[in-house]
């Protein structure tokens, strides 16, 4: 299984990476970004002991929700349109790319009572105009906004850093975010334990397993680039 092996390749790197930073394996979380491949690449994930799987667009995605449902914790990582909300927040329990206030009174308003959704707060660490997220001046600031909010959960920060040749250069982009992240600890929000970092992917996860990343969100190096046709 394609999977499999590369699974536990991952999860090799990731150990070599908690064992310099002095953290354990057990605290990092394998988020299989399953947007560019079937649905039956995506059982396979599952079935290879993957338990959560992301997509950042809602085309495709929920036909893989269907098949697949409650065997895993879904996760979306993508620009969220607040039209779009009540469609998907049913089928959701993690939003990474909350950036703004008027996405967390809609996502409060469409979850179902009883319920919250767990959201990162997405920082745009880097400052790159192509990416979003807000400044990392604002969090704390954005962040003590949403209390008015119950059933948005703050449970950490996420960011995507610059794709460059050596992931050793991005190092600043994840401590900075695990500082911030820090700060919000620090506050003692009751809506906003921030306990959680979401930072890494295919090409960067070590470094930011090193910085301490709880989720890292994995593509190409687990699922591969198999078509969805």
């Amino acid at each position: 299984m394609v999977v499999q092996e590369n699974l536990r390749e991952i999860q090799q790197k990731i150990a070599a990476a908690c064992k310099k930073a002095d953290r354990s394996p057990e605290e990092v979380n394998i988020v299989a970004v399953t947007k560019y491949v079937s649905v039956d690449r995506a059982k396979e994930a599952v079935e290879a002991g993957i338990s959560h799987l992301a997509e950042n667009r809602l085309e495709g995605a929920m036909e893989k929700y269907e098949e697949i449902g409650g065997k895993a914790h879904w996760h979306f990582i993508g620009n969220l349109q607040s039209r779009k909300v009540k469609g998907m927040i049913h089928a959701y329990e993690y939003i990474h790319s909350l950036d703004r206030g008027s996405l967390a009174k809609e996502l409060n308003k469409r979850v179902e009572s009883g319920r919250t959704v767990k959201c990162f707060v997405q920082v745009n660490v880097s400052g790159e105009e192509s990416k979003s997220g807000i400044a990392p001046a604002e969090v704390l600031s954005f962040i003590r906004s949403l209390d008015k909010y119950p059933a948005v959960k703050l449970i950490g920060l996420m960011t995507m850093a610059p794709h460059v040749e050596n992931p050793e250069e991005v190092r600043p982009v994840f401590s900075h975010l695990r500082e911030l992240r820090d700060q919000v600890m620090a506050e003692n929000l009751d809506h906003a334990p921030c306990t959680e970092l979401s930072m890494g992917m295919s090409n960067d996860f070590e470094i930011a397993v090193q910085e301490g990343a709880t989720f890292i969100r994995l593509g190409t190096s687990l699922v591969g680039t198999e078509s969805t046709s």
